[in-house]
């Protein structure tokens, strides 16, 4: 009995499935089921089902109560193989479909945007449907193409970990994060004060905005930048913007009250009440997770912020009755990852233990100065190759040689428009097709705010520009691809229990369960980051430890 079939949604309602044999090819012939949860149900072997999008599919089997073991997301594929192969093109099966025959390529649909606090889009129809038999011809000829990889096993297991990721997605989606609607009230009221009618700026943010003009002696509004520097020019002194790293500094009574509003107005647009009455809903916040929304690999939402929720907002994330939030962060995760990709002995040998990563890299190349050794760590990741960094990159390399080397080969490869792949094959796109992620760049700078300055990405002309993205890109594509084969383990070993994947960014993960599962989760997060790092780089001393907490509220997590 075959444990891997094909499933395609028909106009009609129904849906039309098939079996598979090994080669992805039907081994038998095509059934009608009424609808998808009925054609699941009824074939419980099935470890694996193939379709054209797991967002076309998967949230309707969740709403009626179904989850699926595994799946290969046809057009997730599809995306993965074109870049695989230095190619842009539209990603849709459709448009693999014509690519085969020949034939006219028809575009991609246009971007959706996510309808706050709703998952009705997610139940929409997006893209074009094909027939099952179309969908198995484009699924067989993808087969054909992993085995022409660089490394066929590797991009088979980046496929089957992204497909995984769609899979978590659509089930964190469906879940949502825990939030306290009244707890989040009580704390805008609490910074914010009283709001006015007609939806003007609370009280606390018209109080503050009083006492940045009266220390410019006149008018200005301090929710407009240019405003703000033309008052600081007339007080004779030059700023370029109204970051706080580049204001913080400067002498004038106006800077404490104006750096104390850009705070709280940045939570009033992005985390206030309108975002609140938008986007939660039956104590719930539920953005739209997209797996794989950037070339990196990395995690987006569509809509409601939820990647950057402020610290002091993390106090409405709580846990239902009886239940716990387990909060993981992965420690030191990059450094970690340029580890196991790049094979430097010493660096390896660091990061097979779990302590602080930073303080061992000091006393083998920085005399234990902790600060100047991750410096040189991150310098030599994003790019920080002038001055001090420069410094910092030279005593790096004399100590680690091989990961020096292979994040400036990676450098110069992006520089001269070569393809650049993570370690499972994730691949940096040729510049003459990157327009369409042109927004993806280099994070530069955070502050304690989450706001983060940018550098240019590899869609850029620049080359040099092109080379810093791709230094960073075989890290923290390869840190992505590690963590979805976590997500995929720790989701494993979760079936059967009442815990939740509720969240996941970058290098944190939330599972929400009840208080006697709790223990078990922190096991499994365990589990699963170390069967993740086998996985993904094979056999290496280099583990991937978490700080984990259990805890009723997130904001006690940090």
């Amino acid at each position: 009995m075959a444990d891997r079939w094909a499933l395609a949604p028909a106009e009609d309602g129904g849906v039309d499935v098939a079996p598979l044999g090994p080669d992805g090819l039907p081994a038998g012939p095509v059934q009608r089921e009424e609808d998808p949860a009925r054609a699941v149900r009824s074939r419980p072997h099935v470890t694996r089902w193939v379709w054209r999008s797991t967002a076309e599919v998967y949230p309707r089997l969740l709403a009626t109560g179904v989850r699926v073991e595994r799946c290969y997301d046809v057009e997730d594929a599809e995306t993965l193989l074109l870049g695989h192969e230095g190619r842009s093109g539209e990603r849709s099966a459709a448009a693999a479909l014509a690519r085969l025959r020949g034939g006219p390529v028809p575009p991609d649909p246009p971007q959706r945007s996510a309808e706050p606090g709703a998952q009705s889009p997610l139940f929409e129809p997006q893209g074009t449907r094909l027939p099952l038999t179309d969908l198995l011809e484009v699924y067989a000829e993808q087969q054909r193409r992993h085995a022409r990889a660089e490394h066929p096993d590797r991009m088979r297991l980046l496929t089957a970990a992204e497909s995984a990721g769609m899979l978590v997605a659509a089930e964190m989606n469906h879940a949502g994060l825990p939030w306290r609607a009244d707890v989040h009230r009580a704390m805008l009221h609490d910074l914010l004060g009283e709001r006015y009618a007609g939806g003007g700026e609370p009280r606390r943010l018209a109080e503050l905005a009083d006492e940045v003009s009266a220390a410019f002696g006149r008018r200005v509004r301090p929710d407009l930048p240019a405003d703000v520097v033309k008052a600081f020019a007339q007080a004779g002194i030059k700023v370029k913007s109204t970051r706080r790293w580049e204001i913080e500094s400067v002498d004038h009574p106006a800077v404490k009250p104006l750096l104390e509003y850009k705070k709280l107005y940045r939570i009033w647009v992005a985390h206030g009440w309108s975002w609140l009455q938008d986007w939660v809903r039956e104590g719930r916040f539920r953005p739209e997770f997209l797996a794989g929304g950037t070339v990196t690999g990395r995690w987006v939402t569509n809509g409601g912020g939820a990647l950057q929720i402020p610290r002091v907002i993390r106090r409405a994330v709580v846990a239902d009755p009886g239940w716990r939030l387990v909060v993981a962060d992965a420690d030191q995760m990059e450094p970690r990852v340029l580890a196991a990709i790049s094979r430097d002995p010493g660096l390896m040998e660091v990061a097979g233990r779990e302590s602080d990563l930073y303080q061992e890299v000091s006393d083998r190349a920085f005399a234990g100065d902790r600060a100047q050794a991750k410096l040189a760590v991150l310098g030599a990741v994003y790019g920080q190759t002038s001055g001090d960094g420069l410094k910092n990159l030279a005593a790096l390399r004399r100590r680690f040689p091989k990961a020096v080397a292979y994040v400036d080969e990676a450098a110069r490869a992006g520089e001269e428009g070569r393809l650049v792949r993570t370690w499972l094959g994730r691949t940096c796109p040729p510049a003459a097709g990157a327009a369409d992620d042109a927004g993806e760049g280099i994070p530069a700078a955070e502050d304690d705010s989450g706001e983060r300055t940018w550098v240019p990405g590899y869609a850029s002309t620049d080359a040099r520009a092109r080379g810093r993205f791709a230094r960073n890109f075989v890290v923290q594509g390869s840190a992505a691809d590690w963590a979805l084969l976590l997500l995929a383990g720790l989701r494993q070993r979760s079936a059967g229990m009442a815990a939740e994947l509720v969240f996941f960014q970058h290098d944190e993960v939330i599972v929400h369960c009840p208080e006697q599962e709790a223990a078990t989760v922190v096991t499994a997060i365990r589990e699963a980051a170390d069967l993740a790092g086998r996985l993904t780089f094979g056999e290496t001393p280099v583990r991937f430890p978490f700080t984990t907490a259990v805890v009723e509220c997130y904001a006690d997590a940090k």
